[in-house]
């Protein structure tokens, strides 16, 4: 377990819009990561606590979570799990569903989770090449302090009519927060999921995007697959339980080219 640095990346992946594998994204980005050389860690913004059941960590077993990092001042170093895809995870349980009442009436609610990053600051072990914050599917307080926190957004979007509709919305926020609390904030662009490259209609939906938004699309897309349903079920991402697979491949890529991106 490591710590942040001014040169770690702070990638906040953040869409309102449910079921657009942006949990998914997020557990399978970080093991491709990994894979690539680098010390990542992924925070579960969620209060669902998806991100930290797929990976492994039954949210019941979890006796101190980000819930009360972000809420009861708890240094993150002793909330910080290892997993078996490498990735150190900080996990969320129910109790964060708790967080934006808490938060709301605090001073400063934007910055907590930046103030949580920066405490890893002074651990002896070394840098944190990547952290990876799994926003909640909403555009509260959250979200907005994950934005907060990052160096930028990463938007995965289902390839369909309707999954681009929010779209606009989390833009606004973005617009928000680099106006009043994170000025250097970027947008990378958006990840195509559950793509199905057979059909006219996946395709016409991504060249919407980049019209209507002005958004640059990464590449590879994500297929859709079942393979990504049954990878938590044994608290592994993708590239563990189908090494080989098309869509652990795609993310493989992905994460290489964000490394080159960085770079």
């Amino acid at each position: 377990m490591t710590r942040v640095s001014p040169r770690t990346n702070v990638l906040a992946v953040a869409n309102q819009k449910g079921g657009v594998a942006k949990t998914t994204t997020v557990a399978s980005l970080g093991a491709a990561l990994v894979e690539l050389g680098s010390r990542v860690l992924i925070v579960d913004l969620d209060p669902q606590a998806s991100l930290t059941f797929s990976l492994g960590v039954d949210p019941e077993d979890v006796e101190l979570s980000a819930h009360h990092v972000l809420t009861k001042g708890v240094d993150p170093s002793e909330v910080i799990l290892e997993t078996e895809d490498g990735v150190d995870l900080l996990p969320a349980t129910i109790e964060l569903a708790r967080a934006e009442a808490d938060l709301l009436t605090r001073t400063g609610r934007e910055h907590v989770v930046k103030t949580a990053l920066e405490e890893l600051e002074d651990r002896p072990e070394g840098s944190y090449d990547w952290i990876l914050l799994d926003c909640p599917p909403s555009l509260g307080i959250l979200t907005v302090a994950a934005l907060t926190a990052a160096r930028a957004v990463l938007i995965p979007l289902q390839c369909e009519t309707l999954s681009h509709r929010g779209v606009g919305q989390l833009l606004d926020t973005v617009h928000d927060v680099r106006r009043f609390t994170n000025r250097r904030l970027q947008v990378w662009g958006v990840l195509p999921t559950l793509y199905d490259g057979r059909t006219n209609h996946s395709r016409a939906v991504l060249e919407r995007i980049s019209q209507d938004y002005d958004l640059d699309v990464l590449e590879p897309p994500i297929p859709k697959s079942i393979r990504f349903a049954e990878a938590p079920a044994v608290g592994r991402s993708i590239l563990s339980t189908s090494r080989r697979h098309r869509g652990a491949d795609a993310y493989r890529e992905v994460a290489a080219n964000l490394t080159a991106k960085v770079r």
